[in-house]
């Protein structure tokens, strides 16, 4: 399909709308409402209330974002870098929040913490998500493991997955169409298709929801290369829920995901290659509450298996690896002023590798689960006081017991105190919060690779806080915060044996997040932006961090049923590692310097139906030419084109 037929598809679909929509009138009720903040107490807290500056992506900012990666969406909050989101849909992923890289970042799915244990460092992959299926996005950064254990060192992003309808039956479908393509090839083919398709509701006292998805990308090679052939990328995601209300005080419910995609991959930087990468996720779970007066208690429980599977490449291997988690914990509240939790959280990891070892052709069993395993269980405690004249503290304390370490303690406490007048207030916080980082099974135990060093020592880190945050009128808000953190026995690897060890010194890193919001002309116009500044001077290893990261987005409301958008994001220079020219003596890959780069995206969308959106988007609009990963290709301009019908 040439660029005339597709932008022409397009237009069409718009200029239908406005002509169609225009007899179609909606009523709307627009609410104003306390934003409430969860994820730094495990309470429903007004904004004000919180001693942090909490992030959160909205399930309307989520709905104009179909089409979208879960990494892009992510890459627009303040204080986050998601390196790898702008290049080929299978590009490993990088998320770095204030210095700190993937296994410093703790992701959760509807209050379970998610992770992979045959990764080299543990972390959960981003790629098998689908925005389609997200309700909202909580990020609370800064040291966290109090109430998120082991990993939660510089952020935790709090994701919440789509609840059931209360109509009797309700279902919805989402589709869409667009390309996918470098700077250098803007031909406008038709290369990535996106759907969902979901039915839910309540009938009685049961609730149930069943959600199918797929995407699949061609048409972009991975490794930047002249005549490269492009890697296509495919993915699949289920998603079931079935729950059971007793009564107001007592419900529960049944999940199970599958999550899976396959990717071609090229050979290296540079370097075109015929490779296949496959990977699932089977998760499945439980919830359970029951509220009495002023309290109530929560179980959850998950248990994944997970495998990689890269039989088909060029290095062929298989990983595999299971993760139970559970979290119980008790609220109570005195006199709606002091808020407690008191819980356990414990979860149970291993993996185990196939591959080919050197002089043989089959596949073997090179690390096994039986030696690759370990379990965690941490009792914890957290106090909220909440006065009625501004002050608040937050605090609380985690004791680790690890099966192969000595047990651990760590704490946070959070003060602040916010003046309100009128319908505004101003808010000031501070926060101390310690952090561990326990080793991961892979760099624990790796034999196949001999990375692995069972002698290694937990990570620790403690971060400092300060700020300020202003808001008026609930329609315009300002935050400044200030952290600096200090991690102790930073996992690295030797760059000339690769083997795993603990840093003699001591990492240390500190920045700036500026964040501002407001809605102006009757809440038609919205403004947001943030910059983030951390200082990577300070860091020994500050591959692929900027040192300065600006956001901005500017939305309108064109009538009652049409929106749009652009949004811009800038990121300044850094350092990236050339493999294919290594220091003679000592083998260490050169340093090269990438470019800084900015993005400008477009979004438009319309009600043509009271039950039908439509809409259309343009990525990296001026086609800026940059490289996220040295050697690697990014998408150039890009347009995508899609409908929403609900029932």
């Amino acid at each position: 399909m040439n660029k005339k037929v597709f932008f022409g598809t397009a237009f069409l679909m718009l200029g239908s709308s406005v002509v169609f929509g225009q007899e179609i009138q909606i009523d709307e009720v627009v609410n104003e409402l306390d934003e409430v903040v969860i994820s730094d107490s495990k309470f429903s807290l007004k904004r004000e209330q919180s001693g942090k500056v909490i992030t959160k992506i909205t399930a309307k900012e989520l709905e104009r974002s179909q089409g979208q990666s879960v990494a892009t969406v992510l890459a627009r909050a303040t204080g986050l870098f998601i390196n790898g989101n702008g290049s080929a849909a299978g590009q490993d992923l990088g998320v770095y929040v204030r210095g700190g890289r993937n296994r410093q970042v703790v992701i959760r799915i509807d209050g379970v913490t998610v992770s992979d244990p045959s990764t080299s460092s543990g972390d959960f992959d981003l790629r098998l998500l689908s925005v389609n299926q997200i309700q909202e996005i909580e990020i609370l950064k800064g040291a966290s493991s109090t109430l998120y254990g082991s990993g939660a060192a510089a952020a935790v992003i709090n994701i919440i997955t789509k609840s059931e309808s209360k109509k009797k039956i309700s279902a919805s479908f989402q589709s869409s169409i667009g390309t996918n393509q470098s700077q250098e090839d803007q031909d406008y083919d038709i290369n990535e298709f996106i759907n969902l398709a979901s039915i839910n509701g309540t009938l009685g006292k049961v609730s149930y929801l069943a959600s199918v998805g797929n995407q699949f990308s061609d048409g972009l090679s991975a490794a930047e290369t002249e005549g490269a052939e492009s890697d296509a990328f495919s993915k699949f995601n289920v998603y079931t829920k079935l729950g059971y209300r007793w009564n107001d005080n007592f419900r529960f419910h049944f999940f199970g995901n599958l999550d899976q995609y396959k990717n071609d991959f090229d050979a290296a930087a540079g370097i075109d290659g015929d490779n296949r990468f496959e990977s699932q996720q089977l998760r499945a779970g439980s919830f359970w509450e029951i509220k009495y007066p002023k309290g109530s208690f929560t179980f959850t429980n998950s248990f994944a298996s997970l495998e990689r599977d890269l039989t088909k490449s060029s290095f062929p291997s298989r990983y595999e690896g299971n993760v139970h988690t559970f979290d119980a914990y008790n609220k109570y509240t005195f006199n709606n002023t002091l808020h407690t939790v008191i819980g356990a959280n414990g979860s149970y990891s291993k993996f185990s590798l196939l591959n080919i070892p050197f002089g043989t052709t089959n596949l073997e069993e090179t690390i096994s689960d039986t030696d690759a395993e370990f379990d965690i269980i941490d009792p914890y405690i957290n106090i909220v006081y909440a006065s009625d004249f501004g002050f608040n503290l937050n605090a609380g304390a985690r004791y680790n017991i690890h099966s192969t370490y000595d047990n651990h303690v760590v704490y946070t406490i959070n003060p602040s105190y916010t003046h309100t007048f009128g319908d505004n207030y101003i808010k000031g916080l501070a926060s101390y919060s310690t952090a561990y980082i326990t080793p991961s099974l892979f760099q624990l135990y790796d034999t196949a690779f001999f990375t692995g060093n069972p002698d290694l020592k937990p990570e620790e880190s403690a971060t400092i806080e300060g700020g300020i945050e202003l808001s008026h009128k609930k329609k315009a808000t300002v935050s400044v915060v200030y952290f600096n953190r200090k991690s102790e026995n930073f996992i690295t690897f030797d760059p000339t044996t690769f083997v795993n060890f603990n840093s003699p010194d001591d990492i240390k890193v500190d920045g700036v997040e500026v964040e501002v919001s407001t809605t102006v002309l009757e809440d038609k116009l919205s403004v947001k932006g943030n910059y983030t500044y951390t200082n990577i001077d300070k860091l020994d290893d500050n591959i692929r961090i900027p040192e300065h990261m600006i956001n901005a987005s500017i939305g309108y409301q064109l009538g009652k049923k049409t929106y749009t958008s652009l949004n811009y994001q800038y990121n300044t220079k850094r350092t990236d590692n050339d493999f294919a020219n290594t220091d003679p003596v000592t083998f260490a890959p050169t340093q090269v310097s990438l470019d800084g780069y900015g993005i400008l995206d477009f979004y438009i969308s319309h009600r043509l139906l009271k039950n039908l959106n439509i809409y259309a988007a343009m990525h990296n609009i001026t086609n800026e030419d940059y490289q996220e990963i040295l050697g690697f290709s990014t998408k150039g301009r890009n347009a995508r084109v899609g409908i929403n019908l609900e029932f």
